[in-house]
């Protein structure tokens, strides 16, 4: 299948997806399997650029597509079932969980949830539709501030739990992207007219979230911690192939990307479970 070259020079969105989701694999493969000590963890080095490329690709097909409401709905029903895979770890399904005690925490579908509402809220006030974009922009992001009550009450707190990794995923409690990813989507989208603007924009703002503001934290951490442990910021290294992006869609398939994502994770996190039986 021919998805990366074009009758255009560059990369296509399909291309780029293509080359995200084979980085994708090997930061998971790294992630599932480092306890054996036997994957380098240039793996996950490599695969940080994944996550930046699919959340441009996911701005541009905001943008671009003819019905956003399908759209939004193909990714908010796979972050429900993903979501509630997750939270049968915490509760009911113990005996699923590693022996290890380790379990997939992949959520950043749930983080696209998020953002594409948020997206929507600021199109709607671009239209001057203030009531609804006001809204759609300013109750996901505070969401997780106002229902803190319903979390440390005993009564409500198991369906407050099942609700915030379902039907209302929250930015703040999100290890798979989360509020970083939120706040790097609006900037891919406000700038999305100047391509340059964008992503310095966006390499600004890592640095100062994977870089500056956990050194500030954590005043103790050498240089090399940050190759080592905090390895987010290498994020930036995606500007290179979306800077290749030549505006184009390319050919491939549509659902794909959306099923892949979990097939893949619950694949390897399969496999994992099975070899660490093994003496």
């Amino acid at each position: 299948m021919d998805t990366a070259i074009t009758t255009k020079r560059g990369l296509s969105d399909f291309g780029l997806k293509y080359l995200a989701a084979i980085c994708m694999v090997l930061d998971h493969i790294h992630y599932f399997f480092e306890y054996t000590g036997k994957v380098p963890l240039i793996f996950s080095q490599i695969g940080r650029i994944s996550a930046p490329i699919f959340l441009f690709c996911l701005v541009e097909g905001f943008c671009h597509t003819q019905n956003r409401l399908k759209y939004f709905l193909r990714i908010y029903v796979i972050s429900i079932l993903m979501g509630a895979i997750q939270f049968s770890f915490y509760n009911v399904a113990s005996g699923l969980v590693r022996a290890d005690g380790f379990f997939p925490q992949n959520q950043m579908l749930s983080s696209f949830v998020i953002l594409l509402v948020v997206l929507q809220g600021f199109d709607w006030c671009a239209k001057k539709k203030w009531l609804p974009g006001i809204l759609a922009i300013v109750l996901p992001i505070i969401l997780p501030f106002i229902a803190v009550p319903l979390f440390t009450n005993q009564s409500t707190a198991f369906i407050a739990n099942l609700l915030a990794f379902t039907l209302f995923p929250l930015h703040s409690a999100i290890a798979d992207g989360g509020t970083a990813t939120l706040l790097a989507g609006i900037i891919f989208y406000l700038f999305r007219k100047d391509r340059k603007k964008q992503l310095f924009g966006f390499v600004v703002f890592t640095i100062l979230w994977d870089i500056v503001r956990i050194w500030f934290s954590m005043p103790g951490l050498q240089a090399m911690d940050f190759l080592t442990y905090f390895y987010e910021w290498l994020e930036i290294f995606a500007v290179i192939p979306i800077l290749c992006y030549n505006g184009t869609r390319g050919n491939g398939s549509k659902t794909f990307f959306y099923w892949f994502y979990p097939a893949h994770i619950y694949v390897l996190y399969l496999l994992s479970c099975i070899l660490i039986r093994i003496p």
